[in-house]
């Protein structure tokens, strides 16, 4: 199923985790995707996996959080793929704080990452995004509406990229450009597993863990390639919730 022959998507963190299997899951239905990420090790282990694939994927170094580095690495991406159809938003970062040892520094790291360089790189992806056709997809996380502790950093990071894309989505509906904000549960990937540290409670991590346990990556990547993708055209502004049934 070739659902992005033709279609050039951007994506950030795509050295690992959900990112990693986000530009397989496209470059395997045929996309051009242009990775971004921090880490060159794993950028060149996803090119690798990406051999004999329908789609490529083509790869740069960037600190999202950097304004300056952000607007470099849209324009390159831009001039390498011949354009950008879709964005895609994974780049991320967590940590697990009580609230009597929050800091600051804490705080600011979390917001960067996780909002202003998913904000700039939408800001930057849409002088390139075509009208009607152009689609962002913004990684937030059930901890944006659910309650979750030690993440009150993580969590208000997160409940920032969920209204910001809800409300970009808004502001761009009369152009016709699609924005959808995924949300995933609990996923087993290396951030994930980071980023316990010891002599926490863990019998409170219980009120977000699915019936279905931890999703593995690939299954993000289903759902984050189906919101990007003409099978959900007629679907903007709304969270595409990938929990596993955490509520239920």
């Amino acid at each position: 199923m070739l659902r992005f022959s033709g279609v050039n998507v951007l994506l950030t963190g795509a050295a690992s985790g959900i990112g990693r299997a986000t530009a397989l899951r496209l470059a395997g239905e045929g996309a051009a995707v242009f990775g971004v990420d921090r880490d060159p090790t794993g950028l060149d282990e996803v090119v690798r996996s990406a051999a004999g694939m329908p789609g490529r994927i083509v790869t740069g170094l960037a600190d999202i959080t950097d304004e300056a580095d952000v607007v470099r690495t849209v324009d390159a991406a831009a001039d390498q793929l011949g354009g950008i159809d879709v964005l895609v938003n994974v780049a991320g970062t967590h940590r697990t704080t009580p609230i009597e040892t929050l800091s600051v520094e804490d705080l600011r790291f979390v917001y960067e990452v996780n909002l202003i360089g998913t904000a700039l790189f939408c800001r930057e992806a849409l002088r390139h995004l075509p009208d009607h056709a152009g689609v962002i997809v913004n990684v937030a996380s059930t901890a944006a509406t659910q309650g979750n502790p030690y993440m009150t950093a993580y969590a208000a990071s997160k409940g920032a990229v969920l209204g910001f894309s809800l409300s970009l989505a808004a502001e761009l509906a009369g152009r016709g450009i699609r924005v959808v904000p995924v949300s995933p549960g609990q996923v087993a990937t290396p951030l994930t597993a980071a980023s316990v540290p010891e002599g926490l409670d863990m019998r409170y991590y219980g009120r977000i863990v699915s019936p279905m346990g931890a999703a593995e990556p690939d299954q993000l990547a289903g759902a984050i390639a189906f919101a990007a993708s003409r099978d959900a055209s007629y679907m903007t502004g709304a969270e595409l919730r990938v929990d596993g049934g955490s509520r239920i």
